[in-house]
């Protein structure tokens, strides 16, 4: 959910980001570790990790025996991390590491996923022959990235309009490219970094989201988009850009379920 530059959180976002993005996220986290096929006892990597969302996931289906890790460069994103991991689930090691070079020996996990952080690595090649690395022969491997045709949906398309009124080109343009990465483009990715049988498809979840008057400006607040309007604009401008987006959706939607749409590309080691 967070690995280079193009998704940095800091002060006390992050906090605020495991609380808001977990609804949005949930069904796709699902999705996204249920690809890999986990059994009791295997050992997993989440790249690119966030605040732990897969890393919590694919704990609860290795069990006792499993052995979790959960790697990314976002420190204060760490930190939450390991403050919201269960202790009932096997020990989950988070480390800062970016995803072209990472700390684990040859051939470490059995399955690794990513949860919305792909499309953020600065070389995607590179990130994924780094990930074919420590993936054991015959491994699984698995990510999501929003479609380019989710930038469209109700709730992003207010996003994204709210950041070009009032953060201008840099942070509207920059939150578009979070959808920019293509099914052919991960997968080709995937076939160049050594992985076979790479595919990837579409699928879309109706999300029935918080009363919105709360949970729109909590979650716009909390992206690092409209951090960039607080740090070159102050609170002001951020919290009219909050209250414009409430207002947008409201307007526009007399219901809190909207569409989200996502790729999911798999391979195998």
């Amino acid at each position: 959910m967070a690995d280079e530059p193009g998704f940095q959180l800091k002060r006390n976002v992050p906090e605020r980001y495991e609380h808001y993005v977990a609804p949005i996220m949930a069904p796709f986290v699902t999705a996204l570790v249920d690809a890999v096929d986990l059994y009791p006892g295997a050992a997993v990597l989440d790249l690119a990790c966030g605040t732990g969302f897969a890393a919590r996931a694919a704990a609860a289906q290795v069990g006792p025996a499993g052995r979790v890790r959960g790697a990314d460069i976002n420190e204060p994103m760490l930190r939450v991390a390991k403050a919201h991991h269960p202790r009932l689930y096997p020990d989950i090691e988070f480390t800062a590491a970016p995803a072209d070079k990472l700390p684990y020996p040859d051939a470490s996990f059995d399955a690794v996923v990513c949860q919305q952080g792909a499309q953020f690595f600065p070389d995607l090649t590179a990130a994924l022959t780094e990930t074919a690395r420590v993936t054991r022969p015959h491994g699984r491997f698995a990510a999501t990235v929003w479609a380019p045709r989710a930038l469209t949906s109700p709730y992003f398309a207010a996003q994204h309009e709210v950041l070009a009124e009032y953060g201008g080109p840099g942070p509207a343009d920059s939150f578009a490219a979070a959808f920019a990465c293509t099914a052919d483009r991960l997968t080709a990715a995937l076939r160049t970094a050594g992985f076979h049988e790479a595919t990837a498809h579409e699928f879309t979840f109706g999300i029935t989201l918080p009363p919105l008057a709360e949970f729109a400006p909590g979650h716009f607040s909390c992206l690092p988009w409209s951090q960039q309007i607080l740090d070159t604009r102050g609170p002001e401008a951020l919290a009219a850009a909050a209250q414009a987006l409430t207002t947008r959706l409201t307007a526009h939607a007399d219901t809190t379920t909207f569409p989200f749409t996502a790729t999911l590309a798999t391979a195998t080691r």
